[in-house]
């Protein structure tokens, strides 16, 4: 089960949106753990600390965050009691490790260590060297990475509001970041007790799950206040910390009862106010609708698909551009383009998936977690530091990999990523991908020994767009004089 199905479980189960932190810090620990004050911060008391505090929560939260630092400045007693806390945190509730993961070079191995000796479900990761630290732990598609984009921290302010609080810098952190993954595998972690800080990244971000932190600080918003900004539209997406006080009392039980009450009561009141839903339709009536078509029309009406004069990579102009980016961040949608890889994807025999870095990963992990078949990537560029490794996941030599990408332009991308994988062993006989641009690059795909598919082609798309009245005349002639070059 994936951390988001196990999430939406435990919420329902429990009826809670708490998470309680997991933190074995000697200066915190009650004194009644001990008549002697030197035992408070033995490991056998903070163990027993902490069984206490989950056989009093189990039944009121729906997730657990052991924060690593704590654990990790024990030392090796500190590991071993993580494991044993892990461990003890009952099956059906998901574990986020609090780490702020930001070394690119232990990634992959930290990933590895993390999701497949710990088994814990989520981990919290610093963004500041951007989609190549996020990567190697989103290769397991059941596991999720929270970005953390926000600190309350005040000092952190000089650079967060940075340059103008009009255009901070937390709110690029977190344009960026929805790029980097899909929603059922990448969440956001904002730490503020403002709650207009929390309005902005939700109007940025509607469809990706928050785990709040120091909302409880003094001075701070109340808790209507942060759930009003903080809850999308049905009442959802947001994770609350259970304050620490009320960890440290005698019966937490009795004081975070009330607490999720008051959760539930404004989350029942937000579905009431929102009761409607918006509903997109295509607003043609083809006579011959070509299969995809609401797929394209709503491509173009959220701004994936775009026509002018815009001047590719390579240097080329052409008559429109492609950003499927923007997909990521529109669930219905994405969902829909899922589907149409999976049709193609159904047909042909593969061990794994592979998406090209980094435009395609996103969709590579959607489709891993759809057809049941484990991600794999090849890297752009092998550091001269850290694991060194050109493949990123699991896989065994001799195993056949499908490759994933988004658009088909001149082959490049998706050959050089296939001859990484062939070089590690693997086979590589298709390469599927959303958009083919045409002009013979399948056909030189096949001259190489790769059969290439499509979703689309952009002769399809344009004609759709022209026919459901999206692009004029002057527009579809611009594309075709271009496309006959």
């Amino acid at each position: 089960m994936n951390f988001f199905d196990k999430l939406n479980n435990a919420i329902a189960k429990n009826q809670s949106l708490l998470v309680v932190g997991l933190d074995p810090n000697p200066e915190m620990i009650p004194s009644r753990y001990s008549k002697q004050e030197d035992n408070l911060g033995s490991i056998d008391v903070l163990w027993d600390w902490l069984q206490f505090i989950i056989s009093e929560t189990a039944e009121l939260v729906c997730a657990y965050r052991p924060t690593f630092g704590f654990y990790q400045a024990l030392g090796i007693p500190g590991l071993e009691l993580l494991q044993k806390t892990v461990t003890a945190i009952p099956d059906h509730i998901p574990i986020i490790l609090d780490a702020k993961h930001s070394d690119l070079n232990s990634s992959t191995a930290f990933a590895r260590t993390v999701f497949q000796e710990w088994r814990v479900d989520a981990i919290t990761l610093t963004p500041y060297i951007g989609q190549d630290q996020v990567a190697p732990f989103l290769v397991y598609p059941d596991q999720a990475v929270f970005v953390l984009c926000c600190s309350s921290n005040p000092a952190a302010a000089a650079l967060q509001q940075y340059p103008t609080p009009e255009f901070p810098l937390y709110l690029q952190v977190v344009k960026e970041a929805k790029n980097w993954g899909i929603p059922e595998q990448l969440a956001l972690e904002v730490g503020t007790n403002d709650a207009n800080i929390l309005a902005r990244i939700r109007a940025i971000a509607p469809e990706r799950l928050i785990l709040a932190r120091s909302i409880w600080a003094e001075g701070g918003a109340d808790l209507q206040q942060i759930l009003t900004a903080g809850l999308n539209s049905d009442g959802e997406g947001l994770l609350i910390p259970v304050p620490l006080d009320m960890l440290l009392d005698e019966q937490p039980s009795v004081a975070i009862k009330p607490l999720r009450e008051s959760i539930n009561q404004t989350r029942s009141q937000i579905l009431r106010k929102n009761a409607a839903c918006e509903l997109w339709m295509p607003d043609v009536c083809l006579l011959e609708p070509h299969p995809q078509q609401d797929l394209i029309l709503q491509l173009y009406d959220i701004g994936c698909i775009l026509f002018g004069n815009f001047v590719q990579a390579s240097g080329t102009t052409f008559p429109y551009y492609i950003d499927l980016r923007k997909i990521i961040s529109q669930p219905q949608i994405f969902h829909q383009m899922l589907s149409a890889y999976a049709d193609i994807l159904k047909k042909l025999n593969f061990d794994r998936i592979a998406g090209i870095p980094y435009g395609s990963l996103p969709t590579a992990t959607g489709l891993s977690l759809r057809l049941h078949h484990p991600m794999i990537y090849p890297r752009k560029e092998v550091k001269a530091h850290g694991t060194r490794r050109l493949i990123e996941g699991n896989f065994e030599p001799g195993e056949t990999v499908v490759i994933v990408d988004d658009i088909l332009i001149s082959g490049t991308s998706a050959m050089e990523g296939a001859q990484k994988l062939q070089s590690a062993g693997l086979q590589v006989n298709d390469i599927v991908v959303f958009m083919d641009h045409e002009q013979g690059v399948k056909d030189r795909l096949k001259a190489n020994g790769y059969q290439a598919h499509s979703v689309l082609t952009i002769s399809e798309i344009t004609e759709t767009l022209y026919q459901a009245g999206r692009i004029s005349n002057e527009q579809l002639q611009a594309f075709a004089q271009t496309h006959e070059q």
